[in-house]
């Protein structure tokens, strides 16, 4: 009997890898971020590690809880510490620059199996920034028009198309302006990209050049003219409601709280999307590890899990209606048809590489707010 014991208590012991650790993951966004890891990702990962656990701690939603982390390296790195007390974060995208520039992040993402499945632009460059090789998009945010094909069958395929479209139905488009809700302000942006004497990718990658804002006075005035024909709505919800009680035909929304609103019954399963030409800006949420993480290897392939494609298919999509960090074509084949058709049909793959743009970088994101205010609002 004591020899059986002792064969076990071996064979139990040598189950558990020397290097077991637990790996700590904080996540700025709402409690559903928190949730995700501990009740999916984490018995995931833990189940293909065995002896390594992993621990999801949540900074806040919004701007406030990225502003946490970066804080939370900063201080780490002028302490000097050696090892610092995260593995993986995840933070939004304005952040990362910053994050970049300070020295806080380690560049791991030719390291990982599921680096080169990542197309969109936003990885690379965020807000200006080159953080290629810095993050591995956890999931993309992006909005579209969305619209009631009873009252616009054929729904306009570009920003030309829709400014005559929205002449000659008065009312018919709403939106919220650049209050209460980014969907509006996204709207803008993408107005902007499509209607300003500038350079656009200029707007989305820089340099800052103050000059670049008197290319915007034709573009804002025939948005001020384009806004008196809209409905001004109360915000991102806002502008779901009026299209549910048919209100108004179409206008600008998250492709996520679409697809909620759908599968909660407060849309009709008609309702379709539409990404305009030249496009709509949408954002990511990122995935980064700092330069003194811990764990780093153990990091490294939890983000691989992360973002592999079985795991964006499951976890992302399915989950929240948020459309996968890397591209999507290589998730087609975990998803069922009817889950693909769903969010993949109106906004294809190509729809996003091609037309799934980012917000300007910072200076000319207020300077074109300010513009707004000024030829829009007064």
């Amino acid at each position: 009997m004591k020899k059986l014991l002792q064969a076990s208590l071996a064979l139990s012991l040598s189950a558990v890898p020397a290097s077991a650790a637990e790996l700590t993951l904080i996540t700025a966004g709402d409690q559903n971020m928190v949730d995700y890891v501990n009740e999916y990702l984490a018995p995931l990962f833990e189940e293909q590690n065995p002896g390594n656990t992993v621990r999801a701690v949540g900074t806040g939603p919004g701007d406030a809880g990225s502003q946490k982390i970066l804080e939370r390296f900063e201080a780490q790195k002028q302490a000097d510490a050696k090892v610092w007390d995260t593995d993986v974060a995840v933070v939004h995208e304005k952040f990362v620059g910053p994050m970049v520039e300070a020295g806080y992040l380690d560049n791991y993402r030719d390291r990982i199996a599921t680096g080169g499945l990542v197309t969109r632009s936003n990885a690379d460059m965020a807000l200006g920034a080159n953080v290629k090789g810095y993050v591995m998009p956890m999931f993309n945010s992006q909005t579209a028009l969305a619209y009631n094909p009873a009252l616009l069958p054929n729904p306009p395929k570009s920003y030309a198309e829709l400014a005559e479209w929205a002449k000659a139905n008065p009312k018919q488009f709403g939106y919220n302006g650049i209050k209460g809700g980014a969907s509006g302000v996204s709207f803008v942006m993408g107005w902007i990209y499509a209607f300003g004497d500038g350079d656009a990718d200029k707007l989305m990658n820089g340099p800052f050049e103050e000059t670049e804002a008197t290319k915007w006075d034709s573009a804002f005035d025939s948005l001020a003219d384009f806004t008196t024909h809209a409905t001004l709505t109360p915000g991102n919800a806002g502008t779901l409601d009026l299209l549910s009680r048919g209100e108004i035909a179409v206008g600008p929304v998250w492709v996520d709280m679409f697809y909620s609103w759908q599968a909660n019954g407060q849309l009709p399963p008609e309702f379709k999307l539409v990404l305009p030409a030249p496009g709509m800006p949408g954002q990511p949420m990122h995935y980064v590890i700092p330069a003194n993480a811990p764990n780093k290897d153990l990091a490294e392939k939890f983000v691989e899990l992360a973002t592999s494609a079985k795991v964006q298919a499951e976890g992302i999509v399915k989950r929240f209606n948020w459309y996968p960090g890397i591209d999507a074509k290589h998730v087609q084949a975990e998803l069922d048809e009817a889950t693909w058709n769903k969010l993949f049909i109106d906004v294809t793959p190509d729809d996003l590489a091609t037309k799934g743009k980012p917000f300007p970088i910072a200076p000319y994101n207020k300077a074109i707010l300010e513009a707004y205010e000024r030829h829009v609002t007064n």
